[in-house]
């Protein structure tokens, strides 16, 4: 809970500690004099099916990268994840862009995110993740991320203000970004009053990466950890996917899974992802569906030749089919030429010919470059 510290001569600073304990962390922060400092739990949001209307909503875009709050003292910055881990040797160049900043302290909350072709690359994201330095600043320089800030949690002169209602600490960040002037890899997060606007984004922005919106109340403080003022409300994406294969449940000998392809330009079906969402009536009616269309010539192109690049337990032995079956699927991301997570199985598509299921429908370009437009707004 937050209390005070003393730390040689910086006993009169009034600090307010981080929720979480450092033994829970793989790696220590070094101490820094600010009236928050980390491991400090971000605000988090309430996942909700529709935008929340209402005078006292405000609307953020939900960027598609990793939550960052940034801690700043002099030449020092500090980085910490969602989960209360150190980010800085993974992000160097947001670290410097921070250091540049006419600034000398701050704590900032937002998302870092690589930019790319008008895109959010979460694939490049996941690539910094790496214990080599070199591959980092290797990358560093080939995809560099940007921070892109949508709150400010302690102001340019040391002050507090999480206790601050969320629309006087928007116009203090808002005030703050005045004097950074543009900088390229530091960027002021969109926030929108207006309903419409909002429900835009969620369709607008589709080919882009982004990821729904977010709604915080404006009367309210940062309430550090708690989901009590903010809604997450994520974009509904459907595709009609071929389905190649699948996979039998680790028991009972029942269907596990369906594995969906998609065609692509040279008319091969590339293997994209799997959907697994069946109740166990549903998985006992699978067998004799898919029984007509086993040992078909299965996936074409790139087919699944071993456990999930997203999961290291699940099996790699899969059954092929004869592609004839059409279902459509709903999904959250898809990056790296496949589905990052598990898609929902909604319907059969029998009037769906297989070979109209390509990439296409997933590449609707009116929203590529769209990010920049709202970033420059």
């Amino acid at each position: 809970m937050p209390g005070k510290r003393n730390q040689g001569k910086q006993s009169s600073v009034d600090v307010t500690e981080g929720a979480l304990p450092a033994d829970e962390l793989k790696q220590d922060f070094a101490a820094i004099a600010l009236p928050i400092r980390p491991p400090f739990p971000p605000m988090e949001a309430k996942p909700a099916a529709e935008l929340p209307a209402g005078d006292n909503w405000s609307y953020e875009p939900k960027w598609d990268g990793f939550r960052c709050l940034a801690f700043r003292k002099g030449r020092e910055v500090l980085l910490q994840s969602k989960a209360g881990q150190p980010l800085g040797r993974y992000f160097p160049e947001v670290v410097e862009a921070l250091v540049k900043l006419p600034a000398r302290q701050f704590v900032l909350d937002g998302e870092i995110v690589i930019l790319q072709d008008g895109r959010l690359s979460f694939d490049d994201l996941l690539l910094r993740i790496h214990p080599a330095e070199s591959r980092i600043r290797k990358l560093s320089q080939e995809t560099p991320a940007s921070y892109l800030v949508f709150d400010l949690l302690v102001d340019d002169r040391g002050k507090s203000l999480i206790e601050l209602p969320l629309s006087q600490r928007r116009a203090r960040l808002e005030e703050l970004f005045r004097q950074f002037g543009k900088p390229k890899q530091i960027r002021l997060s969109p926030a929108v009053r207006d309903y419409n606007t909002a429900r835009n984004w969620l369709t607008e922005l589709a080919a882009s990466g982004f990821d729904g919106v977010v709604a915080k109340q404006l009367d309210c403080s940062y309430a550090a950890g708690e989901r009590s003022a903010m809604r997450k409300i994520k974009r509904i994406r459907t595709a009609d996917c071929v389905i190649g294969g699948f996979r039998y449940a680790s028991k009972g000998g029942e269907v596990g899974s369906l594995l969906v392809g998609l065609y692509d330009e040279k008319g091969l079906l590339n293997h994209v992802g799997f959907t697994s969402s069946f109740a166990a009536d549903q998985r006992k009616k699978l067998k004799g569906i898919l029984k007509p269309y086993m040992g078909g010539s299965g996936f074409t192109g790139h087919a699944p030749g071993g456990p999930s690049r997203w999961s290291t337990e699940r099996s790699g032995e899969w059954e092929r089919l004869d592609p004839k079956l059409v279902c459509e699927v709903r999904y959250d991301h898809f990056s790296g030429e496949r589905f990052r997570h598990g898609t929902k199985f909604l319907r059969w598509r029998r009037d769906r010919n297989p070979r109209s299921c390509t990439y296409e429908q997933l590449a609707n370009g009116g929203g590529v470059g769209k990010i920049e437009k709202i970033l420059a707004a």
